[in-house]
């Protein structure tokens, strides 16, 4: 396994001049879901909402299924959480003909039952609204350009890169990818989805990252697919449409450009967006045939991550960010705009917040 990935993605607004420290400690990094939907209130799921303190999202899941007596396959949650945060999360819990459970057992100085409540649906991955986010960077001082920074990314956004979690430790992931798509087998079920996951991701950034070495992150090319910020709507940007008003919707955040994410099914890119992508989409095509055997479907994911709620306030010795997220996006990647991080040395866990 010799072959390197570049994970280095180019910047939106030039590659950070300043460094700070992130994750010093748990509280450094907090993270709140947004399930976005209201609960029944009766059903045989039984939803718990966790706060938890430097604990791995498996592990909690695991640690309920013993404590309730139940398989680990009756829990499930939306999303998994970094290990080394404050983080307060859903979990389902599938309780068929059974009351409620006393949790009180669970309680500690890391983990906090902070609600129960009944619903008449599983707790599925990925469902969820978004994300509330608290960080803290340490050892770093205001400065012109930060604050300069802090506008463009909360009027602009950033590319909506998928983080570097998702590629495992040095890019082992695609690693692993790139030996099952040659012929390796590969038995574990999750662990082949961690790694198709992982391809698909990568060929993803790629095209995002030539929209921005382009110059066209934000503009539209003739035939591009333009997704709605605020629902699973999309519009092809046509030579019919009045091209200034398509501009003022992408610079107002109501509409995005966006990328393929590979698989079986037709690209929905159109005319010269599409001879665009194909041209960036070439050099891996061995993938891209590997993505549509292997049965994932093709989908369009925003290239840019914007934040309707971005927040800022300077400490003493560092800033204190408050946003919010869509579910699927990285809070790594809106940071690496503004610093570079430094973090203590931590395993962390595949997935996005």
């Amino acid at each position: 396994m010799s072959k390197t990935f570049d994970l280095d993605w180019p910047y939106r607004f030039g590659k950070p001049e300043k460094t700070a420290l992130l994750k010093a400690e748990p509280a450094d990094f907090q993270v709140i879901e947004d399930l976005g939907f209201t609960l029944s209130g009766q059903g045989e799921h039984l939803f718990v909402r966790i706060r938890k303190t430097s604990e791995n999202t498996a592990w909690v899941a695991k640690l309920l299924a013993e404590h309730i007596g139940i398989p680990l396959s009756a829990v499930s949650w939306a999303g998994l959480k970094d290990r080394h945060a404050v983080t307060e999360q859903w979990f389902g819990l599938h309780l068929p003909g059974k009351s409620d459970p006393d949790l009180s057992g669970l309680q500690s100085d890391t983990i906090q039952v902070l609600q129960t409540i009944r619903h008449d649906k599983k707790l599925r991955p990925g469902a969820l609204r978004g994300n509330f986010f608290c960080l803290r960077l340490r050892e770093l001082s205001q400065s012109r350009d930060l604050d300069m920074r802090l506008q463009q990314i909360s009027q602009l956004g950033v590319p909506n890169y998928f983080g570097p979690q998702r590629f495992g430790h040095n890019g082992n992931n695609l690693l692993a990818a790139e030996e099952m798509f040659a012929g390796r087998r590969v038995h574990d079920r999750q662990k082949r989805s961690i790694y198709l996951s992982a391809a698909r991701s990568y060929i993803f950034n790629q095209v995002v990252a030539a929209r921005v070495r382009d110059n066209c992150l934000h503009e539209p090319m003739l035939g591009d697919c333009l997704l709605f910020n605020n629902s699973d709507d999309y519009l092809i940007f046509d030579k019919k449409m009045d091209k200034q008003s398509i501009a003022q919707r992408i610079e107002f955040g109501e509409l995005v450009t966006s990328a393929p994410l590979w698989g079986v099914g037709e690209n929905l890119s159109q005319r010269d967006a599409l001879t665009w992508e194909s041209a960036v989409l070439a050099a891996h095509s061995d993938w891209l045939r590997a993505l549509e055997l292997s049965g994932m479907q093709q989908e369009r994911r925003k290239a840019v991550l914007r934040s309707q709620d971005l927040r800022w306030r300077w400490l003493d010795n560092g800033l204190e960010l408050h946003f919010s997220l869509s579910a699927g996006s990285y809070a790594t990647s809106l940071i690496r705009e503004l610093v570079i991080t430094r973090e203590n040395s931590y395993d962390e866990n595949f997935g996005q917040q």
